[in-house]
């Protein structure tokens, strides 16, 4: 009752002191922040909540304590006055960072980024009855589900449904080059019938918000233990950048769920986003806690150059033109890799294949790289930091010709895409 009213006090306070609070006469969607001493975060959402007039949407309790809920005007102000909220954070759209390039289609093939990176020439395959100890990978996207897929469970972190089925195609297609089965029909992914967890964040339309990611992350780490998830693909964008302090100086909820997850040993592997332009101004691939992934167009499945186009205008062993990439110069060239992106070809919501472009496409062969890396022993025990860097270090050890016109070895400009990811070597 006491803190009720305090809280009832503050935000008579802020209508009088800060008359621009209540500028705006509808409410504004949030994720409100709170300390890491507060012990029950659903007790202090209802309590907040009712105090100042709103309805608490989801609460977060491991990847970090907090609540999303849209604030009636002068609640802002009010809860950045109480003792127990870390900081506010804007509920700000993402998207998928990947889209259609070819029509739908049937069939078994050895996808070429799958083929470019090497992992069909890896020793011994995670999962698919190999014999080998499959590592569990979470998809954080719009779904994940199709029968050549070893989808093992999930969850549903978009508003009006408690499906984590795919609604939208990108998931699954970016679950296929992770992990499809290699089993002689549709195609095969970079660690064949590793376990997925299909952990939907992103509609139908293939848009979700901070609210909605945190909720996926947050389950991913709350059972990460549990359910052996090591790996977590993100194949998602939205604007935003790194302060260096795990979003606790600007305001970032999400890249504070992130390090809280990557302490916990998650290695996360996130796309660059498609804007042709420095990465640093989108999240979470701005993060130096992940891996960050750009795009390059193979068209063969083979180095050197030369090949036709299967479906752009993008020029063999280049890169993808509009790929995000990092300023040489800048810290995030230490955690950035290169792979696959254009005409990529995998599984897609219904049960069938298509072929899709963009750095999503991209990002999931190293999501499947870090999988078998952990499962053959060579990543076992390693911290996220260390897997990033032994993944980073054995690409740069390939020799020139494994890569493309763009990679560190020649560059373009001070644009740096990284080093194309290396999957055979585990």
């Amino acid at each position: 009752m006491i803190r009720a009213r305090a809280l009832a006090v503050a935000l008579l306070l802020a209508a009088v002191l800060a008359p621009e609070a209540l500028a705006s006469t509808t409410n504004q969607p949030y994720v409100v922040v709170l300390r890491e001493s507060v012990a029950d975060p659903g007790a202090v959402a209802a309590q907040q909540g009712s105090g100042l007039g709103f309805q608490p949407s989801a609460v977060y309790r491991t990847a970090l304590k907090g609540y999303a809920a849209s604030l009636p005007p002068g609640a802002v102000a009010a809860l950045r006055e109480d003792s127990r909220v870390a900081f506010l954070s804007r509920d700000l759209t993402f998207t998928a960072a990947g889209k259609a390039s070819g029509p739908a289609a049937s069939g078994s093939t050895l996808p070429t980024g799958v083929n470019r990176v090497e992992a069909d020439s890896s020793a011994t395959l995670a999962g698919n009855g190999s014999g080998s100890v499959p590592v569990p990978i979470a998809v954080i996207d719009s779904g994940s589900t199709h029968p050549d897929l070893n989808v093992v469970g999930g969850k549903a972190c978009v508003s009006n449904s408690s499906s984590y089925a795919d609604g939208n195609g990108h998931g699954t297609h970016v679950g296929g080059t992770l992990a499809a089965k290699d089993d002689a029909t549709g195609v095969v992914g970079v660690a064949p019938g590793a376990p997925l967890w299909s952990v939907r964040v992103l509609g139908n339309a293939g848009a979700g918000t901070t609210s909605s990611v945190l909720c996926g992350v947050d389950w991913v780490t709350a059972n990460a233990a549990a359910k052996g998830i090591k790996v977590a693909n993100m194949s998602i964008a939205g604007a935003g950048a790194d302060d260096g302090n795990c979003g606790r100086t600007n305001g970032d909820a999400l890249h504070l769920a992130v390090c809280n997850s990557v302490a916990r040993g998650i290695t996360y592997v996130v796309g660059a986003g498609n804007n042709g332009r420095s990465l640093s101004g989108s999240i979470p691939a701005a993060y130096d806690e992940v891996l960050t992934v750009t795009g390059m167009a193979d068209f063969n499945g083979q180095p050197g150059g030369g090949a036709a186009s299967t479906c752009t205008s993008e020029v063999d062993d280049t890169p993808d033109h509009l790929s995000n990439f990092a300023d040489s110069w800048s810290v995030d060239a230490a955690h950035t890799l290169a792979a696959p992106s254009i005409c990529i070809y995998s599984t897609y919501k219904g049960g069938g294949y298509t072929t899709m472009s963009g750095t999503s496409m991209a990002a999931p062969h190293v999501s499947g790289t870090v999988a078998l890396c952990i499962a053959r022993g060579t990543c076992g025990g390693l911290s996220p930091a260390a897997i990033m860097s032994r993944l980073r270090s054995d690409a740069a050890a390939r020799p020139a010709g494994y890569g493309f016109k763009g990679d560190p070895s020649s560059p373009i400009d001070t644009r740096f895409y990284g080093h194309l990811v290396y999957a055979g070597g585990y």
